[in-house]
Protein backbone atom coordinates (compact mmCIF):
# COMPACT_ATOMS: atom_id res chain seq x y z
CA UNK A 1 0.00 0.00 0.00
CA UNK A 2 2.47 2.20 1.07
CA UNK A 3 4.61 1.43 -2.32
CA UNK A 4 1.36 2.26 -4.08
CA UNK A 5 0.95 5.83 -2.78
CA UNK A 6 4.60 6.49 -3.33
CA UNK A 7 4.19 5.80 -6.66
CA UNK A 8 1.06 7.84 -6.91
CA UNK A 9 2.82 11.23 -5.71
CA UNK A 10 5.28 10.62 -8.05
CA UNK A 11 3.43 10.52 -11.71
CA UNK A 12 0.44 12.89 -9.88
CA UNK A 13 2.18 15.99 -11.27
CA UNK A 14 2.44 14.86 -14.73
CA UNK A 15 -1.13 12.89 -14.85
CA UNK A 16 -2.95 16.30 -13.63
CA UNK A 17 -0.94 18.14 -16.44
CA UNK A 18 -1.81 15.91 -18.73
CA UNK A 19 -5.20 15.82 -17.89
CA UNK A 20 -5.83 19.04 -18.26
CA UNK A 21 -4.06 19.66 -21.27
CA UNK A 22 -6.82 16.90 -22.94
CA UNK A 23 -10.09 18.58 -21.76
CA UNK A 24 -9.02 22.65 -22.72
CA UNK A 25 -9.31 22.97 -26.67
CA UNK A 26 -6.42 21.88 -28.77
CA UNK A 27 -6.20 25.81 -30.19
CA UNK A 28 -5.35 27.00 -26.53
CA UNK A 29 -2.40 25.10 -25.58
CA UNK A 30 0.72 23.14 -26.74
CA UNK A 31 2.32 20.62 -24.80
CA UNK A 32 6.19 20.69 -24.49
CA UNK A 33 8.67 18.24 -22.64
CA UNK A 34 10.96 20.16 -20.58
CA UNK A 35 14.39 17.63 -20.74
CA UNK A 36 16.03 17.09 -17.31
CA UNK A 37 15.61 15.06 -14.62
CA UNK A 38 13.22 14.79 -11.11
CA UNK A 39 12.70 12.59 -9.41
CA UNK A 40 13.20 10.62 -13.00
CA UNK A 41 10.04 11.56 -14.65
CA UNK A 42 9.79 13.99 -17.14
CA UNK A 43 7.90 17.27 -16.79
CA UNK A 44 5.22 18.77 -18.70
CA UNK A 45 4.17 21.94 -18.78
CA UNK A 46 1.45 23.95 -21.03
CA UNK A 47 2.09 27.06 -23.36
CA UNK A 48 -0.70 29.12 -24.61
CA UNK A 49 -0.76 29.04 -28.64
CA UNK A 50 -0.25 32.86 -29.92
CA UNK A 51 -1.20 33.00 -33.60
CA UNK A 52 1.79 34.08 -35.94
CA UNK A 53 0.93 36.38 -38.84
CA UNK A 54 3.36 35.94 -41.81
CA UNK A 55 3.92 38.60 -43.70
CA UNK A 56 4.75 38.92 -47.34
CA UNK A 57 8.86 39.81 -48.14
CA UNK A 58 9.52 42.67 -51.28
CA UNK A 59 10.87 39.36 -52.74
CA UNK A 60 7.87 37.41 -52.60
CA UNK A 61 5.31 40.64 -53.56
CA UNK A 62 7.44 41.39 -56.40
CA UNK A 63 7.30 37.69 -57.60
CA UNK A 64 3.35 37.48 -57.43
CA UNK A 65 3.28 41.09 -59.08
CA UNK A 66 5.09 39.42 -62.08
CA UNK A 67 3.19 36.41 -62.17
CA UNK A 68 0.26 38.33 -62.09
CA UNK A 69 0.87 40.68 -64.63
CA UNK A 70 -0.03 38.68 -68.39
CA UNK A 71 1.18 40.29 -71.85
CA UNK A 72 -1.69 40.60 -74.37
CA UNK A 73 -0.99 40.41 -78.09
CA UNK A 74 -3.79 41.56 -80.09
CA UNK A 75 -4.65 40.76 -83.94
CA UNK A 76 -3.96 44.59 -85.17
CA UNK A 77 -6.53 43.08 -88.16
CA UNK A 78 -9.20 43.04 -85.69
CA UNK A 79 -9.14 46.43 -84.20
CA UNK A 80 -8.11 48.27 -87.20
CA UNK A 81 -11.58 50.23 -87.45
CA UNK A 82 -10.54 51.75 -83.86
CA UNK A 83 -7.10 52.18 -84.58
CA UNK A 84 -4.02 51.53 -86.31
CA UNK A 85 -1.44 49.42 -83.86
CA UNK A 86 1.22 49.39 -86.64
CA UNK A 87 1.41 52.44 -87.00
CA UNK A 88 1.70 53.32 -83.32
CA UNK A 89 4.15 50.95 -83.44
CA UNK A 90 6.07 52.55 -86.24
CA UNK A 91 6.03 55.58 -84.22
CA UNK A 92 7.46 54.35 -81.18
CA UNK A 93 10.15 52.28 -82.95
CA UNK A 94 10.85 55.71 -84.63
CA UNK A 95 11.40 56.93 -81.57
CA UNK A 96 14.42 54.00 -81.09
CA UNK A 97 15.91 55.07 -84.28
CA UNK A 98 16.17 58.57 -83.81
CA UNK A 99 18.21 58.13 -80.18
CA UNK A 100 20.62 55.63 -82.27
CA UNK A 101 20.87 58.24 -84.63
CA UNK A 102 21.71 60.86 -82.02
CA UNK A 103 24.18 58.42 -80.21
CA UNK A 104 26.06 57.89 -83.29
CA UNK A 105 26.48 61.57 -84.15
CA UNK A 106 26.61 63.20 -80.67
CA UNK A 107 27.69 61.33 -78.08
CA UNK A 108 31.33 60.33 -79.47
CA UNK A 109 34.55 59.94 -77.50
CA UNK A 110 36.13 61.08 -81.18
CA UNK A 111 34.06 64.72 -81.84
CA UNK A 112 34.19 64.15 -86.26
CA UNK A 113 32.65 66.51 -88.37
CA UNK A 114 29.71 64.68 -89.04
CA UNK A 115 28.68 65.11 -85.32
CA UNK A 116 27.98 68.95 -85.89
CA UNK A 117 25.72 68.53 -88.89
CA UNK A 118 22.42 67.90 -86.76
CA UNK A 119 23.12 71.46 -84.52
CA UNK A 120 20.39 73.10 -85.45
CA UNK A 121 21.26 77.26 -85.74
CA UNK A 122 18.16 79.94 -84.69
CA UNK A 123 18.60 82.54 -87.61
CA UNK A 124 15.90 85.69 -88.46
CA UNK A 125 14.97 83.43 -90.98
CA UNK A 126 14.01 80.32 -89.11
CA UNK A 127 15.88 77.70 -88.02
CA UNK A 128 18.40 75.45 -89.86
CA UNK A 129 20.98 72.31 -89.70
CA UNK A 130 24.85 74.02 -89.29
CA UNK A 131 25.53 71.85 -92.41
CA UNK A 132 23.02 73.92 -94.54
CA UNK A 133 24.48 77.39 -93.70
CA UNK A 134 28.18 76.90 -93.25
CA UNK A 135 31.25 74.37 -94.76
CA UNK A 136 32.06 71.96 -92.12
CA UNK A 137 35.35 70.22 -92.59
CA UNK A 138 38.19 68.74 -90.50
CA UNK A 139 41.70 70.81 -89.92
CA UNK A 140 43.05 68.22 -88.04
CA UNK A 141 42.26 65.53 -85.35
CA UNK A 142 41.96 68.43 -82.95
CA UNK A 143 40.05 70.94 -85.03
CA UNK A 144 37.23 71.29 -87.05
CA UNK A 145 36.56 74.60 -88.98
CA UNK A 146 32.91 75.93 -89.81
CA UNK A 147 33.68 78.37 -93.25
CA UNK A 148 29.96 80.68 -92.54
CA UNK A 149 31.33 82.99 -95.62
CA UNK A 150 28.25 81.74 -97.48
CA UNK A 151 25.85 83.26 -94.63
CA UNK A 152 28.61 85.52 -92.89
CA UNK A 153 24.92 87.30 -91.00
CA UNK A 154 24.52 84.08 -89.03
CA UNK A 155 27.84 83.56 -87.99
CA UNK A 156 27.01 85.24 -84.44
CA UNK A 157 24.21 82.55 -84.32
CA UNK A 158 25.99 79.40 -85.54
CA UNK A 159 28.50 80.02 -82.47
CA UNK A 160 25.85 79.92 -80.32
CA UNK A 161 24.10 76.67 -80.92
CA UNK A 162 27.62 74.91 -81.07
CA UNK A 163 28.03 76.15 -77.63
CA UNK A 164 24.60 75.43 -76.77
CA UNK A 165 24.88 71.40 -77.88
CA UNK A 166 25.30 70.12 -75.15
CA UNK A 167 28.64 68.46 -76.41
CA UNK A 168 30.93 70.38 -74.58
CA UNK A 169 32.67 72.51 -77.37
CA UNK A 170 34.17 76.07 -77.30
CA UNK A 171 34.30 77.38 -80.79
CA UNK A 172 36.60 80.45 -81.86
CA UNK A 173 35.44 83.16 -84.61
CA UNK A 174 38.25 84.45 -86.91
CA UNK A 175 35.91 86.50 -89.21
CA UNK A 176 33.70 84.25 -91.04
CA UNK A 177 35.43 81.01 -89.89
CA UNK A 178 34.46 79.50 -86.87
CA UNK A 179 37.53 77.45 -85.06
CA UNK A 180 36.14 74.74 -83.09
CA UNK A 181 38.62 72.36 -80.73
CA UNK A 182 37.99 69.02 -80.26
CA UNK A 183 38.26 68.42 -76.25
CA UNK A 184 41.03 65.80 -75.07
CA UNK A 185 39.72 62.44 -74.10
CA UNK A 186 39.78 62.59 -70.34
CA UNK A 187 37.76 61.13 -67.77
CA UNK A 188 35.85 64.09 -67.16
CA UNK A 189 34.71 64.09 -70.76
CA UNK A 190 33.84 60.14 -71.06
CA UNK A 191 31.51 61.59 -67.80
CA UNK A 192 30.14 64.16 -69.77
CA UNK A 193 29.11 62.20 -72.53
CA UNK A 194 27.54 59.60 -70.47
CA UNK A 195 25.53 62.78 -68.82
CA UNK A 196 24.46 63.64 -72.39
CA UNK A 197 23.61 60.12 -73.54
CA UNK A 198 21.14 60.01 -71.11
CA UNK A 199 19.79 63.36 -71.68
CA UNK A 200 19.29 62.10 -75.40
CA UNK A 201 17.39 59.37 -73.81
CA UNK A 202 15.17 61.46 -70.94
CA UNK A 203 14.11 63.47 -74.06
CA UNK A 204 13.71 60.20 -76.19
CA UNK A 205 11.16 59.03 -73.18
CA UNK A 206 9.02 62.30 -73.38
CA UNK A 207 8.34 61.95 -77.37
CA UNK A 208 7.57 58.54 -76.77
CA UNK A 209 5.28 59.43 -73.94
CA UNK A 210 3.38 62.22 -76.55
CA UNK A 211 2.86 58.81 -78.90
CA UNK A 212 1.26 56.86 -76.10
CA UNK A 213 -0.70 60.02 -75.39
CA UNK A 214 -2.10 60.95 -78.81
CA UNK A 215 -2.83 56.94 -79.31
CA UNK A 216 -4.99 57.01 -76.33
CA UNK A 217 -6.58 60.05 -77.08
CA UNK A 218 -7.56 58.45 -80.54
CA UNK A 219 -8.25 55.47 -78.85
CA UNK A 220 -11.00 57.40 -76.74
CA UNK A 221 -12.59 58.99 -79.42
CA UNK A 222 -13.37 55.24 -80.98
CA UNK A 223 -14.97 53.84 -77.59
CA UNK A 224 -18.69 53.73 -79.50
CA UNK A 225 -17.26 51.80 -82.01
CA UNK A 226 -16.20 49.08 -79.72
CA UNK A 227 -16.85 47.53 -75.99
CA UNK A 228 -15.12 48.51 -73.15
CA UNK A 229 -13.15 45.47 -72.53
CA UNK A 230 -12.33 45.66 -75.93
CA UNK A 231 -11.01 49.37 -75.58
CA UNK A 232 -9.23 48.32 -72.35
CA UNK A 233 -7.69 45.16 -74.11
CA UNK A 234 -6.55 48.19 -76.62
CA UNK A 235 -5.11 50.33 -73.83
CA UNK A 236 -2.86 47.55 -72.46
CA UNK A 237 -1.72 46.89 -75.28
CA UNK A 238 -0.64 50.47 -76.35
CA UNK A 239 1.10 50.63 -72.87
CA UNK A 240 2.68 47.31 -73.06
CA UNK A 241 4.18 48.06 -76.69
CA UNK A 242 5.09 51.55 -74.91
CA UNK A 243 7.04 49.78 -71.69
CA UNK A 244 8.69 47.53 -74.08
CA UNK A 245 9.81 50.53 -76.49
CA UNK A 246 11.30 52.13 -73.10
CA UNK A 247 12.98 48.74 -71.96
CA UNK A 248 14.95 49.07 -76.09
CA UNK A 249 15.74 52.93 -74.97
CA UNK A 250 17.58 51.90 -71.83
CA UNK A 251 19.38 49.19 -73.27
CA UNK A 252 20.57 51.17 -76.01
CA UNK A 253 21.66 53.76 -73.34
CA UNK A 254 22.88 50.83 -70.78
CA UNK A 255 25.29 49.89 -74.11
CA UNK A 256 26.84 53.63 -75.22
CA UNK A 257 27.74 54.33 -71.07
CA UNK A 258 29.91 51.27 -71.38
CA UNK A 259 31.12 52.16 -74.76
CA UNK A 260 31.98 55.77 -73.33
CA UNK A 261 33.46 54.72 -70.27
CA UNK A 262 35.37 52.11 -71.57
Amino acid sequence: MALGLRCFRLVHPAFCNSLAALIRPVSEVTLKTVSGRQNDHGRYTAYPVVPVRHFATKKAKAKGKGQSQTRVNLNTALVEDIISLEEVDEEMKSVIEALKDNFNKTVNIRTSPGSLDHITVATADGKFALNQIGQISMKSPQLILVNMAGFPECTAAAIKAIRESGMNLNPEVEGTLIRVPIPKVTREHREMLVKLAKQNTNKAKDSLRKVRTNAMNKLKKSKDKASEDTIRLVEKQISQMADDTVAELDRHLAVKTKELLG
